[in-house]
């Protein structure tokens, strides 16, 4: 039996080697994958047949993916695994490449894939292929956002891995900004894979100001349903999240994905995927993000 370790390293490899139609045998018959932060909406297809029809159709037909960096992260549910990569990616059309970071929380159970959680740098992937406009045009053409119901808050123990999570996102939620940065070691290393443009944050300094421009953008959201998954590292936290609200009469739901290192009480490394390009399609700054590459 596969492990779901062996079946994410079959299923990049396949990719990275072309072999597009062999790759839905690696999802079981019922499976269902979802792309949260999908453009314009949140995606989720259901079965192996529409799992091969999506490898074989849109994506074998116009890029190039080459897998590199990837760090998985084993979890202590054994059937759970959280892959970080990149990939070197190439638009068939236009011959353009560019690097651009991936995600997944994959459920794999009798060696299938029954459920996986793919978050992609949707942003990078359009510039390459001249797709800008499209993007723009979509997200104009989309329905409002479909909010759920703020769920209640949780509370664990604070200096647990999922403690300082949820001290967290609920501080942004409450925006207690200044306060934050003391969840952070003094030097610690935080990124935003899908922001173009974006500084390493490596100080409690850097991280105020950080927390501070957020604060002033005027939004009022509730962060909501809380998925966490603990590394059999004992140190790392995979977190999945959704922040909601309303801005300028609009309904506003960003989904997130943060992978944590915390010691100590204290997040020492936090990659941070947000749905910056959808916040920028909601806005109508697209342009603006894009150029930032």
């Amino acid at each position: 039996m596969n492990s779901p370790r062996d079946v994410f390293a079959a299923l990049s490899d396949g990719i990275s080697e072309g072999r597009w139609d062999e790759l839905s045998a690696l999802y079981a018959e019922d499976a269902v994958v979802e792309h949260p932060q999908a453009v314009p909406r949140p995606t989720r297809i259901t079965g192996r047949a529409t799992v091969h029809e999506r490898f074989t159709g849109a994506l074998a037909g116009t890029l190039r993916l080459k897998r590199k960096n990837v760090v998985v992260h084993e979890t202590t549910d054994p059937e759970v695994i959280v892959a970080e990569y990149d990939y070197d990616a190439e638009a068939v059309a236009t011959g353009r490449t560019i690097p651009a970071a991936n995600i997944q929380v994959l459920r794999v159970r009798d060696g299938r894939i029954v459920n996986s959680r793919d978050y992609h740098d949707y942003l990078r992937l359009a510039v390459i292929r001249d797709g800008v406009d499209h993007l723009v045009k979509a997200y104009e053409e989309a329905p409002p956002r479909e909010l759920s119901p703020i769920r209640q808050r949780t509370s664990s123990d604070p200096k647990s891995r999922r403690g300082v999570f949820e001290q967290l996102v609920y501080g942004v939620s409450d925006k207690r900004g200044e306060e934050l940065a003391d969840l952070y070691a003094g030097q610690t290393h935080v990124t935003h894979p899908f922001l173009p443009g974006s500084a390493v944050i490596r100080t409690r300094e850097e991280l105020r100001a950080h927390f501070r421009q957020s604060t002033e953008l005027g939004v009022d959201l509730d962060a909501t349903d809380l998925v966490t998954y603990e590394g059999t590292d004992p140190e790392v936290l995979i977190a999945e999240f959704a922040y909601q609200g309303e801005y300028g009469g609009r309904p506003v739901r960003i989904a997130n994905i943060f992978a944590m290192r915390i010691s100590g009480g204290l997040v020492v490394e936090s990659r941070d995927y947000g749905d910056h390009l959808g916040i920028a399609g909601d806005l109508g700054r697209i342009p603006e993000l894009a150029a930032k590459l």
